[in-house]
């Protein structure tokens, strides 16, 4: 029998806990021993729980067992959650995490430690929840170089939006009702601002471009300005706006590492996922274009991937299963200006963009017009070009009209 802690004890944690306790005959099977949790490090003590005698609040007794073979973080973060994992590889324990700021932040450094103490730090949760998306990468498609990762990679974000576009509910609306169904925390702002999509997309990014891609390289942009106006001209045009996470090599071998909401085409396999679930199109040289679509968080789909993790670990108990995934971070992004897009625009005040050459004709190119101007509002759509034209010539028609909405067209 393997012996494991889990640290932590909230929703996932709970979720590993009964997947272990649910499926224990079918782990058994499969990784050739049972795995026991030994310990459960909370500062709660859940009295009259079936665990109970479980539980410490002392994680110095996890770390100094030395029956405790593989070491299962859910606290989150990167504070204690960081200073644990280091002490657990230190003593040559295994560790698995859902912790996507942590591997995000110090991916780097957690797998050059646990490479050299020849044991495993796996973190399939970190990205997409229950959604199988690191091993593929690392194994599945590792005979491509992979060209482009774009993806729906928040539940909450996407939620929200499906609740905008679907029940024609404000932003403020749809936001109040993923708190009140669980979906959205009591302080959204990591959601919402598009931070919690870049640390996701900063994992993938690494784990593509073989460098580590820190989070304060991902140019993050939230959906807090969209409005049911952008919703209602984004259907007119035969669109939906989706909060993407996108990777995307560059000839040289740079790359451009970004979040943004987007408009993005009914053909798009990405325009049907909806509520709480992600999407993540992969890109590579040999085998084109795959998807991966499923829950992106919960307890039990999270709980899923992370004891699959366990398992993969107790399978490879004596040996390092991966080699660094990826070297040093360093200077390898580009701002994502470079990249030739189309850009929406809404905007009052200014002359009719189907009528003569206009300022927005002049300034953007060839339009495509989805309001000419009714009510005094244009709605357009602009020929492509890159970041820094659109950059310049948005400034200049600032000078004839008011810009209410702004935002990258994918394809």
């Amino acid at each position: 029998m393997i012996k494991a802690a889990i640290l932590g004890f909230g929703v996932v944690g709970c979720g590993v806990y009964e997947v272990l306790k649910q499926n224990s005959s079918q782990i058994k099977t499969k990784c050739e021993a049972g795995i026991e949790i030994k310990y459960i490090l909370d500062i709660r003590k859940f009295p009259g729980a079936e665990y109970e005698d479980k539980v410490t609040d002392d994680f110095a007794v996890i770390e100094n067992d030395p029956e405790i073979k593989i070491v299962i973080e859910t606290i989150g973060g990167a504070g204690a959650a960081y200073d644990f994992t280091r002490r657990a590889l230190e003593r040559g324990k295994h560790v698995v995490t859902s912790n996507k700021e942590l591997v995000a932040t110090h991916g780097y450094e957690l797998l050059s430690l646990a490479e050299e103490k020849n044991v495993n730090y796996l973190f399939e949760a970190s990205v997409g929840g229950g959604i199988p998306i690191i091993r593929p990468i690392i194994q599945c498609l590792s005979a491509n170089e992979i060209t482009e990762i774009i993806g729906i990679l928040n539940g909450t974000t996407n939620y929200i939006l499906t609740m905008m576009i679907n029940a024609g509910m404000s932003f403020e609306q749809a936001l109040e009702l993923a708190k009140s169904n669980g979906y959205a925390e009591r302080n959204p702002a990591s959601d919402i601002e598009g931070v919690d999509a870049g640390r996701k997309i900063a994992i993938l990014a690494s784990l593509a471009s073989g460098h580590h891609i820190y989070p304060e390289q991902v140019v993050c942009e939230g959906i807090m300005e969209i409005t049911l106006d952008d919703v209602r001209y984004a259907a007119e045009a035969g669109m939906v706006i989706k909060l993407l996470g996108r990777y995307k090599k560059l000839d040289g071998g740079k790359i451009c590492v970004y979040v943004a909401p987007h408009l993005i085409g009914q053909e798009s396999m990405l325009s049907g996922v909806s509520g709480v679930f992600n999407g993540i199109i992969v890109r590579g040289n040999a085998v084109g274009e795959v998807m991966f679509y499923g829950r992106g968080a919960g307890d039990m789909p999270t709980a899923s991937a992370v004891v699959a993790d366990v398992i993969d670990a107790a399978r490879h108990i004596d040996k390092t299963k991966n080699k660094r995934l990826w070297g040093e971070g360093g200077a390898f992004t580009q701002d994502s200006k470079v990249l030739r897009q189309r850009y929406y625009i809404r905007a009052e005040g200014a002359a009719n963009p189907a009528g003569e050459p206009s300022d927005a004709e002049r300034l953007f190119g060839r339009l495509e017009v989805i309001s000419g101007g009714t009510g005094g509002m244009s709605v357009f759509i602009t020929e492509e070009m890159d970041g820094c034209e659109f950059e310049k010539a948005l400034d200049e028609y600032k000078k004839s009209a008011m810009v209410l909405s702004c935002m990258r067209v994918l394809g």
